[in-house]
């Protein structure tokens, strides 16, 4: 089995040090706040154009570049020293570990982050041996076009390739259940974010549990 799982809301809570990194990179290059952020299941890279667009800036390699550089440091320098109160999810430790020592278990991520964005991220909570791969929100701008990724690179990682049916994306928004859908994947949603189970229910996943706990009973 192929389990994919999301970073923020369901790994781990970095207590909005993600947030203000973007915030202070958006004060810092385009002189102001910039519009309101609904990160929820978002990328980074579609964020990115958002704010590109607001400031009707155009998005260019280079700026998008810029902006991400600095971004980086500013995540690096929050999570390290900014005071935020992150934490892991409780419950995701174990179910890593339970799922990296059977045989027939290949970890990976799927997320909005951008690859360096999520190496910290998982680095600093110390979570970064569970994942040798993943898709990233610098891939593709839509969430939705990340799944193909994820599958190309399980494959390359594991050296076979894993279908849809044996795949689980395992998220706490609503997008993640999309992403799921849209490569034809399973999803196994967590309320461990901001939706409720019910919320998460009405999009239509496989399976919905209120904690990691559940979700390692479940599995």
């Amino acid at each position: 089995m192929l389990y994919l799982f999301d970073i923020d809301g369901t790994l781990v809570d970095t207590g909005g040090a993600g947030m203000a990194a973007l915030e202070e990179t958006t004060r810092t290059i385009f002189g102001g706040a910039g519009p309101a952020l609904d990160l929820a299941g978002a990328t980074d890279l579609g964020i990115v154009h958002g704010i590109h667009a607001h400031f009707q800036a155009e998005p260019t390699a280079g700026s998008i570049a810029a902006y991400f550089a600095l971004y980086q440091q500013r995540l690096d320098w929050n999570l390290s020293n900014g005071g935020f109160p992150g934490r892991v999810i409780d419950g995701a430790v174990t179910l890593l570990e339970h799922l990296s020592k059977r045989s027939d278990s290949t970890l990976g991520l799927l997320t909005g982050n951008i690859a360096s964005g999520a190496a910290s991220k998982v680095g600093y909570f110390g979570l970064a041996a569970f994942f040798p791969f993943g898709a990233y929100g610098c891939d593709h701008s839509d969430r939705n076009r990340l799944g193909p990724i994820a599958l190309a690179r399980a494959a390359a990682h594991a050296g076979r390739n894993f279908t849809t049916e044996e795949t689980w994306v395992i998220g706490d928004t609503p997008k993640d259940i999309a992403c799921a859908h849209a490569m034809g994947a399973r999803c196994l949603a967590v309320s461990t974010g901001r939706f409720t189970a019910a919320e998460l229910q009405v999009h239509r996943p496989d399976r919905v549990v209120e904690s990691l706990d559940q979700a390692l009973e479940w599995i």
